[in-house]
């Protein structure tokens, strides 16, 4: 029999999240890999959700998302951010970022356009330009310093006559970089000179350190109407699991987001998005102490990795510090991933699989910090024998 799997798909096998979660669960290792909290959001959040299953919601939500989801997100994008998104019309409720990154790419782009990406990219970024015919073109973001950024003459080269979109996520995943506002005032520069659409994955938006701001690329001067802004519950109130996420654009490009939305999921889980709505007016100030904790691990487990023997890279943003390999004498993220449960009993990413150069990115291992201090401490311990041992 022919291989099952259409061509396009075949270099996405299960996700790299997928197998090092499974091999942190086959070997008992701490498991550093995936960036899932392991305690819950704010318990009134919890709770509305809880009333809502109880009270009977739970058949199909409109397919645009409850009225009341989409007006507290319209409601938080103007407190923040001072952008105006009229709810009935220029707000999508999805299931979670995931599913609004895969519909804005399968409703924006033809097969054969082009869609820069700043890699290393997130992994659902590559798939979705796939699972739409499209061609991605990356550029790199290089370490300068103790952050990640890019060549500015290198994203303008990666422009051709068939590109129709570039991804933007700030904060970043893997890197933990979050975009200036010159590197985002010269990406919104790109796009207008080129007429570009700009697909912008801010899950991280309030999950930023050391009083760097988050600046939507949206609220630059001539971008709103060219950006379809993307975020969820997920990151921000610690329940990844809800999946519930929303598009902020202008009403063509959420007309065709949904057109194509609704043949994937349809609707978006209704307790969920009650408990979301309660939590956007309600539970900031859960989030600011979050962000606060999340700063604490994150100097926790680099001065642990430090300490191992890693090289490391403090991040602006996101659940994950980035780490170089090679002051410990490995070259390879992947085989180094691979061993790391065997040599020290805890699992990391290799961010090696976020390149299409993948050169680029094999001395490096990402690890989350988004766990309760105790495994931090923990895991911090097992891997200072991991440079014992290469010492």
């Amino acid at each position: 029999m022919n291989e099952p799997l259409v061509a396009r798909m075949r270099e996405f096998g299960t996700t790299i999240f997928a197998e090092m979660t499974g091999l942190a669960v086959r070997t008992g290792s701490i498991n550093l890999g995936q960036g899932f909290p392991d305690t819950d959001g704010p318990a009134a959040m919890l709770e509305r959700a809880v009333e809502a299953i109880r009270g009977g919601l739970n058949q199909y939500p409109p397919g645009p998302g409850l009225p009341e989801l989409r007006q507290a997100v319209a409601e938080h994008r103007k407190q923040h951010y001072g952008l105006v998104y009229d709810p009935d019309g220029e707000v999508l409720v999805t299931v979670g970022a995931t599913e609004a990154l895969a519909a804005s790419v399968l409703a924006l782009c033809e097969p054969g356009d082009e869609v820069i990406v700043f890699e290393p990219y997130y992994d659902s970024y590559a798939a979705a330009i796939a699972l739409a015919g499209a061609v991605r073109r990356p550029v790199t973001l290089r370490p300068v310093g103790e952050r990640f950024t890019f060549d500015p003459a290198e994203l303008r080269a990666a422009v051709g006559p068939r590109t129709r979109a570039i991804m933007v996520n700030s904060p970043h995943n893997p890197t933990g970089t979050v975009f200036t506002r010159d590197e985002l005032s010269l990406i919104a520069a790109v796009c207008q000179e080129h007429d570009l659409i700009a697909i912008s994955d801010e899950v991280y938006e309030h999950l930023t350190f050391d009083g760097v701001e988050h600046i939507p690329l949206a609220t630059l001067p001539g971008m709103r109407e060219r950006t379809v802004m993307i975020s969820s519950a997920g990151k921000t109130f610690s329940v990844t699991g809800w999946k519930t996420g929303w598009v902020c654009a202008p009403a063509d490009l959420v007309s065709a987001v949904q057109s194509v939305k609704q043949f994937l999921t349809f609707t978006a889980g209704g307790p969920w998005q009650v408990a979301a709505a309660y939590a956007l007016r309600e539970e900031l100030g859960w989030v600011a102490a979050l962000r606060d904790s999340l700063a604490a691990k994150r100097d926790r487990l680099m001065a642990g990795l430090s300490a191992a023997g890693f090289g490391v890279y403090r991040p602006a943003g996101t659940y994950f510090v980035q780490t170089d390999i090679r002051p410990l004498g490995f070259t390879d993220g992947a085989e180094l991933a691979r061993r790391l449960p065997e040599l020290a009993g805890v699992v990391a990413v290799p961010t090696q699989v976020f390149y299409d150069r993948t050169e680029l990115g094999r001395h490096f291992l990402r690890f989350a910090f988004c766990k309760k201090d105790e495994i931090i401490d923990e895991a911090v311990a097992r891997l200072a024998r991991l440079g014992e041992r290469t010492a």
